[in-house]
C-alpha cells in the first residue's frame, strides 16, 4: 500500500528557512516524477517545485530563488528547503507522486492533475 508523509512543517518568523520532508513507501520511488505544491486558505492549489526521476527540477519563478527541491533515491525521500520566508508562504505543503516512468514535471504539471499520490500535507505557517 502505498504511502506519502510530509513532515517538517510548522511555525516560524519571516527571514527563516524550513527544511520539509516527504517519505515515500509502496511505491517505486526512484522510477517517478516527484514535487510539492501547497494551498493557502481560501486560495488554489499550486505547484512549487518539482523534480525528475533524473534529477532535473523545475521551479517556479516566483519561489526559485528561495526554494530548493531535492530527492534522496536511497531513502525514498523528497525536500523542499525554503529560504527567506514570508509571510505568504502560509500553507499546506503536500508531497505528490508522478505516474511510473512518466515525464511529468515536463507537462502541464504544476495544476497537479497528473500526480496520483499525495500526502496528507504540513502545516507551515510563518508569522512577520
Amino acid at each position: 500500500q502505498a504511502q506519502v508523509v510530509e513532515s517538517g512543517g510548522g511555525l516560524a518568523q519571516a527571514g527563516g528557512s524550513l527544511r520539509l520532508s516527504c517519505t515515500v513507501s509502496g511505491l517505486n520511488f526512484r522510477i517517478r516524477d516527484m514535487a510539492w505544491f501547497r494551498q493557502a486558505p481560501g486560495k488554489e492549489r499550486e505547484g512549487v517545485s518539482c523534480i525528475s526521476r533524473s534529477g532535473g527540477t523545475y521551479t517556479p519563478d516566483s519561489v526559485k530563488d528561495r526554494f530548493a527541491i531535492s530527492r534522496d533515491n536511497a531513502k525514498n525521500m523528497l525536500n523542499l528547503q525554503i529560504y527567506s520566508l514570508k509571510p505568504e508562504d502560509t500553507a499546506t505543503y503536500f508531497c505528490a507522486a508522478g505516474p511510473r516512468n512518466y515525464d511529468t514535471c515536463g507537462g502541464s504539471w504544476k495544476n497537479g492533475n497528473t500526480f496520483n499520490y499525495w500526502g496528507q500535507g504540513t502545516q507551515v505557517t510563518v508569522s512577520s
